[in-house]
């Protein structure tokens, strides 16, 4: 059993920034990757970046230079930092993780509960 924990989601002005945080808790064993994805009102559910095992990260050419995905392996969180917001970043965001638990021979995805982040003047 695995619970992926959101936090940082709110509202912000144009140009602004967040911090958005995501803490796995239960048994693990091992986190193969971390990853954001982003909902917006009338579209398709969209990857954001993600950061893998030693620490590579890919992102969205949409966020490229403005967001930064890291990570605090001892506590198995995730971060996704956004500046330069704008409004088209306007979503729910929510964070995955490929977990192994303990015990288990593969891993398996989950999900948080989703954050909402607007960017509105």
């Amino acid at each position: 059993q695995v619970q992926l924990v959101e936090s940082g989601g709110g509202l912000v002005q144009p140009g602004g920034s967040l911090r958005l945080s995501c803490a796995a808790s239960g048994s693990i064993f091992s986190i193969n990757a971390m990853a954001w994805y982003r909902q917006a009102p009338g579209k398709q559910r969209e990857l954001v970046g993600v950061i893998i095992s030693g620490g590579r990260t890919n992102y969205a050419d949409s966020v490229k230079g403005r967001f930064t995905i890291s990570r605090d392996t001892a506590k198995n969180t995730v971060y996704l930092q956004m500046n330069s917001l704008k409004p088209e970043d306007t979503a729910v965001y929510y964070c995955n993780a490929q977990i192994k638990l303990i015990g288990a021979t593969d891993g398996s995805d989950f999900w948080g509960q989703g954050t909402q982040v607007t960017v509105s003047s």
